[in-house]
């Protein structure tokens, strides 16, 4: 992270309570209970510690969220983050490592379904080689 230009950062000695709204980049490393929102895009810091719902263009996690998260482009989970809450995204990544306890629901994205796989069929990556470090909840529909 040589270049921040245009990224805006939480570094991990700051806490906040509250709601967070941003418009382009944030990182957080720090810890945050309340809501985000946000079209831009979000990083969650491998010292993040957040406590709230989170809806934004995309994220990435390599920390810690309690809470729900909504993105309308791209979610990826990192090797050693956690995530406890229902993930509702177009993309979905999940890397080996990573600990997910609840619903996710993979969903086409935008209406016009000009996606980079040139159709209206979502994407998602799933790591079903160690089934014990990824833990997911999946629901039927009633």
């Amino acid at each position: 992270m040589a270049d921040n230009s245009g990224k805006d950062i939480l570094s991990k000695d700051v806490e906040i309570k509250g709601s967070i709204k941003f418009q382009k980049e944030l990182m957080i490393d720090g810890k945050v209970e309340g809501e985000i929102h946000s079209d831009g895009v979000l990083t969650i810091g491998e010292n993040a510690d957040i406590r709230g719902e989170i809806k934004t263009k995309s994220i990435t996690v390599y920390g810690k969220v309690h809470g729900n998260i909504t993105v309308g482009e791209r979610c990826e989970l990192k090797s050693r983050c956690t995530l406890q809450g229902d993930l509702k995204a177009a993309r979905l990544v999940i890397e080996d490592g990573a600990t997910f306890i609840g619903k996710s629901e993979v969903t086409s994205g935008k209406p016009s379904g000009m996606g980079a796989n040139g159709g209206t069929r979502p994407e998602s990556s799933r790591n079903e080689d160690s089934p014990m470090l990824t833990k997911t909840a999946m629901s039927g529909r009633a």
